[in-house]
């Protein structure tokens, strides 16, 4: 190596290098909320048409048949497959900053459009507005993880990565206590169902200009444009650090899209990181989405109409708050000191213990088992989120290189949303056919092959930086072109 591409490479290796050393400022925080609010209102939004879809019939809509229920519950899971994986490769192919915002944009437009342009029984027509919306939410999930990992450092990645998607749990307690709020205040169903689909632009509206003016991430910056004048002005901008740079020629990270599906070590993490969280996503969506359905069965059969829904959307707050939302931030918090691979494995096997029991005790899920069905029950939710929910948004933006790290993100975010539709569409359908003891023990059954995924395919990744654990140094090459003057 001559004089000139060692002193380049030490350029780049200097930009990155303060990159993960950086202490956690102010600019991270604002990062984190910018994100966070994002992932705050796609938990909000896909969960609330639960309760919606219960309140339409009660709202002067014809009784909607199984398969318009599941299919209108399930569309913008299916939407959010085509977005994460359009997005993901946007990100890549434009650049971090370019995109990041226009995901929100497509959500504001389905979340209004379905609460504002849907008239009565217009169940197509809410259907693809909500389509519209799962493309929104697929993009977030893509380029949230990203970006946010891409600005951290090593040491609190995890953390920082976690705190942006644990602002879901905020928005699935939401859902239920929004709910409640307006069937206490004594609105009419005619309104309510509008007001719950049309509170889901809000917390969007409120940071989709900061998302606009987020600058490109430096590592992106370095690594697939070979800009390290970008990257250190950038780099400044947020950390207050300056790196000068003035050479004129750099190494960047070189990984076409298709070795995503060609090189082996790419290929198993994407069976491991995209199998694990298709997994996972089945139980947690398939389970919240229609909690108001499920947890009907605990509410004796003489209770009807709008007190009915007020039993199961309690029942439902309750779950997500004493189990849900504790799970998620214990995992965020612990993840840097305990390992992402731990977390997942004993998160799986706690599911598959829990979800097993709930499969094979005679009439756990009756009115006169509340207490003990919800106690179990909460157990696999608490395990959901201190376990693979949390994990398999953090693994996949630390594994992929960084040409490849929003694609790869992206089919990662993709295959859960894949176990989320399927979840979401065939478990009543499952429910009616074997009863509800067969779910649990399919579900019990799915843990325990994301436990296997997890443990054969899925590296440890904690306390290491993002060039360490996604390899990058086996794709670098040189770019001859004069960056920097």
């Amino acid at each position: 190596m001559n004089f000139m591409s060692y002193k380049l490479l030490s350029d780049r290796e200097t930009v990155i290098e303060k990159i993960n050393n950086a202490p956690t400022s102010k600019y991270h925080y604002m990062v984190w909320l910018v994100s966070g609010m994002g992932f705050f209102t796609d938990a909000y939004d896909l969960f609330i048409i639960g309760a919606v879809l219960t309140l339409l019939p009660l709202a002067g809509w014809n009784e909607l048949t199984s398969f318009e229920t599941s299919l209108l519950a399930s569309t913008a899971l299916i939407s959010a497959v085509i977005g994460a994986i359009a997005f993901g490769w946007l990100l890549d192919h434009l650049g971090r900053r370019a995109v990041y915002g226009l995901e929100l944009a497509i959500l504001i437009i389905g979340a209004l459009g379905s609460a504002l342009l849907t008239p009565i029984n217009a169940v197509y027509i809410l259907m693809a507005w909500r389509f519209m919306l799962g493309i929104g939410i697929g993009g977030d999930y893509a380029a949230s993880s990203t970006i946010m990992a891409e600005y951290s450092s090593t040491k609190n990645r995890g953390k920082l990565v976690g705190m942006v998607f644990s602002m879901q749990s905020l928005g699935l307690l939401a859902g239920p206590l929004v709910t409640l709020a307006l069937l206490f205040s004594g609105i009419a169903p005619t309104l309510i169902w509008k007001l719950l689909l049309a509170f889901g632009s809000v917390p969007a509206l409120l940071v989709i200009y900061w998302r606009r003016h987020i600058p490109e991430t430096p590592k992106f910056s370095v690594g697939v444009r070979g800009d390290t004048g970008r990257a250190s002005r950038d780099l400044y901008s947020f950390t207050g650090v300056r790196v000068e740079v003035t050479k004129e020629k750099v190494q960047i990270v070189k990984v076409k899209w298709h070795k995503l599906f060609t090189d082996k070590r790419l290929l198993l993490l994407m069976l491991g990181t995209a199998g694990s969280w298709f997994l996972m996503d089945w139980a947690l969506y398939g389970n919240s989405i229609m909690s108001s359905t499920m947890l009907g069965l605990l509410v004796p059969s003489v209770i009807k109409g709008l007190q009915r829904l007020i039993i199961t959307t309690e029942y439902t707050a309750l779950v997500f708050g004493l189990a849900a939302v504790p799970g998620y931030w214990l995992a965020t918090f612990t993840i840097d000191r305990i390992g992402r691979k731990p977390i997942q494995a004993i998160g799986f096997l706690a599911m598959a213990a829990s979800f097993l029991l709930l499969g094979i005790i005679p009439g756990i899920m009756s009115p006169a088992t509340v207490i003990e069905f919800l106690s179990l029950y909460g157990v696999s939710y608490f395990f959901i989120e201190f376990g693979p929910n949390v994990t398999t948004f953090i693994y996949p933006p630390e594994v992929y290189p960084v040409p490849v790290r929003g694609l790869g993100t992206g089919i990662s975010a993709a295959g859960g949303k894949i176990g989320a539709f399927l979840g979401t569409l065939l478990n009543l359908a499952i429910i009616a056919s074997f009863g509800e003891s067969g779910l649990f023990i399919l579900l019990a059954f799915f843990s325990l092959i994301g436990l296997v995924l997890t443990i054969a395919l899925l590296p440890e990744s904690k306390m290491k930086a993002l060039e360490e654990s996604s390899q990058e140094e086996k794709y670098l090459t040189e770019k001859p072109e004069i960056i920097v003057k």
